[in-house]
């Protein structure tokens, strides 16, 4: 499967963990208000994708088409993918530490709770296009950790305890 096709896969999820899964994590429901506007967001999610993405050199996303990329909703999009999470090993696993820490803390913000759904799938993708067993083992346990405060956060208890 080529990238291109894995990443709109992995944004496909993106999608569903964003604009489902935060209506459950406020307790509301997929009739609620806010889904005509996450409808919306969707619609717009789905020009963008359509249009393709890739990563450039730099580890960057880059939507394909111009046009869309030029827009205020495209510009807001590459920011929020490409500016607002962690992309190393070390930075990843500090971000994860940090938000276990935080276990009788109030929920996460909107903007938290994207960055932490955007970090799990950055991680399952380097998990999987990792060369050497070492490293696609220890991207795999960050996505494993990432997935257990994203349940964590939906639910108020993890899936697993790592004591």
């Amino acid at each position: 499967m080529n990238i291109k096709i894995q990443l709109q896969i992995s944004f496909w999820v993106i999608l569903w963990l964003l604009f489902v899964l935060q209506d459950v994590a406020v307790g509301g429901s997929p009739t609620s208000q806010k889904t005509v506007s996450s409808v919306s967001d969707a619609n717009l999610m789905f020009e963008l994708l359509l249009g393709g993405v890739e990563i450039d050199v730099d580890g960057n996303i880059v939507l394909l088409d111009e046009e869309m990329a030029s827009m205020r909703q495209g510009r807001a999009f590459l920011s929020q993918i490409n500016d607002n999470f962690p992309r190393s090993l070390s930075s990843m696993l500090h971000t994860v530490t940090t938000l276990e820490g935080q276990r009788t803390r109030r929920p996460l913000t909107q903007d938290q709770f994207d960055n932490l759904v955007l970090s799990t799938v950055y991680s399952a993708h380097q998990a999987q296009h990792q060369e050497r067993k070492e490293e696609q083992t220890a991207w795999s346990e960050v996505l494993l950790q990432l997935a257990n405060v994203t349940v964590y956060e939906l639910r108020g208890s993890y899936l697993f305890s790592y004591a």
